[in-house]
């Protein structure tokens, strides 16, 4: 999966998001999503990489638990026929859930 497709797919889950974190001054208020790569295993031998594969988490934030807007975002990463890992926090000092959907593309 391209940038371009992880950008079109996030656009698809109708919630403002942000590559790593909002620019200071320009957070929305919650519900907002956060996406990065943290890092890769790609496929490789003899010093080539024969299959790349990076990972990516998309962070969803919510100041109320809301069971149908993950239900919306788990939707479409199932409608790209992505696997997904899921965690979740509370995060006491931001007052917000994070949930976490940790994935290969």
């Amino acid at each position: 999966m391209t940038h371009e497709e992880v950008m079109e797919m996030l656009e698809k889950m109708g919630i403002p998001f942000a590559y790593d974190h909002f620019a200071e001054g320009e957070s929305p208020e919650p519900p907002f999503v956060v996406f990065l790569y943290p890092n890769s295993s790609h496929f490789a031998a003899d010093g080539k990489v024969y299959f790349k594969v990076r990972r990516l988490n998309i962070e969803l934030y919510t100041d109320i638990k809301d069971v149908g807007l993950e239900e919306q975002v788990e939707a479409v990463l199932d409608g790209c026929g992505i696997f997904y890992e899921k965690s979740e926090v509370w995060i006491e000092s931001e007052k917000l859930y994070e949930v976490l959907y940790e994935m290969e593309v």
